[in-house]
C-alpha cells in the first residue's frame, strides 16, 4: 500500500477487462478507493467486489444519458482514468455513420464529459490526475481505422487543453499510447483485420499488429497500468499534456 494513494478516489471507464481492469487493480491494491465504471453490469461488479470498490454500470455510448447523470451525482474524484473503447474497422468510403458517432461519442465526447464532471472539484481540493487511454493511433494513422484514429487524435488534444487550463489548479492530464495490448478489444480485431487484408488469422499478429514494432509482442495490461499507476503517483506532479507512447518502438520509424 501507497500512503499517497490512501484515501483517494479514482474512476476507472471500463474497468471491468483488459487495461482497465489492471489500472482499477493497481490502484486498489495502492490504498485508493477505486470505482469501477461499465457497462459490463456483472463484470464491473465482479471486479469491485473483488478489490473492495464500487461499480458504476454505465453505458459511455449514451451521452446525453451521461451528461444527464452526471449534473446529478457528486464528484469527490481526485484521480480519472479515461480508458473505455471500442473498435470498428472499414475503409472510410464503406465505413458506416453510426459506427463512426459510437466510436467518437465512448473515446472522445465522453471522456470530455467525465473531464468536465471531475475538474471542479480537483481544483477546489488543488489535486488531481487525468489519465486519458490513446493510443498509438493517436499519434499514427493505420488503414480502416479512421473513426478510431480521429477519436484517439482529438482525445490527444483534449488532454493538452486540459493541461494548459488546469496546472495552475494543481491538477495535470496526460495521455498513454499503447500499441497492440493484450485484451479482448484487440483479440477482437484480428478477424476483421484478416477480412480487410486478405490474410489469415493466424497471419494478424506477427504481419499486421507487430510489424512496425520493433519489439515483437503484444503489450500486456499490467504494463500499461504501471504506467498509470506513475503518472498518478506523487513523481508526476509537473508532468502534464504528455503523451505517453508505449508501442514497442513503433513510433521510432
Amino acid at each position: 500500500m501507497d500512503s499517497f494513494f490512501e484515501g483517494k478516489h479514482a474512476v476507472v471507464t471500463g474497468g471491468a477487462s483488459g487495461i482497465g481492469l489492471a489500472a482499477a487493480e493497481a490502484l486498489a491494491e495502492a490504498g485508493a478507493r477505486v470505482t469501477v465504471a461499465d457497462r459490463d453490469d456483472d463484470g464491473a461488479r465482479r471486479v469491485a467486489e473483488r478489490i473492495g470498490g464500487e461499480a458504476w454500470v454505465v453505458d459511455f455510448s449514451d451521452t446525453e444519458a451521461l451528461e444527464r447523470e452526471l449534473a446529478e451525482r457528486p464528484s469527490d474524484v481526485d484521480i480519472l482514468v479515461n480508458n473505455a473503447g471500442v473498435q470498428r474497422m472499414n475503409p472510410v468510403h464503406e465505413y458506416k455513420a453510426e459506427d463512426w458517432r459510437l466510436l467518437h461519442r465512448i473515446m472522445l465526447e465522453a471522456p470530455f464529459l467525465l473531464s468536465k464532471w471531475v475538474l471542479p472539484g480537483m481544483y477546489e481540493r488543488g489535486f488531481g490526475r487525468l489519465i486519458h487511454m490513446s493510443s498509438v493511433h493517436g499519434l499514427q494513422a493505420s488503414p480502416y481505422k479512421s473513426a478510431y484514429v480521429a477519436a484517439k487524435h482529438g482525445l490527444e488534444g483534449l488532454s493538452k487543453t486540459i493541461a494548459l487550463e488546469a496546472g495552475e489548479h494543481g491538477v495535470t492530464s496526460n495521455c498513454i499510447g499503447p500499441a497492440f495490448v493484450e485484451t479482448p478489444l484487440v483479440r477482437g480485431q484480428v478477424r476483421d483485420q484478416a477480412r480487410l487484408n486478405s490474410m489469415r488469422e493466424e497471419d494478424v499478429v506477427s504481419q499486421i499488429m507487430l510489424a512496425e514494432a520493433s519489439i515483437k509482442r503484444l503489450v500486456q495490461p499490467e504494463e500499461v497500468a504501471s504506467l498509470v499507476m506513475w503518472l498518478a503517483g506523487k513523481d508526476a506532479g509537473m508532468v502534464t499534456g504528455s503523451s505517453f507512447p508505449m508501442d514497442g518502438g513503433w513510433g521510432a520509424r
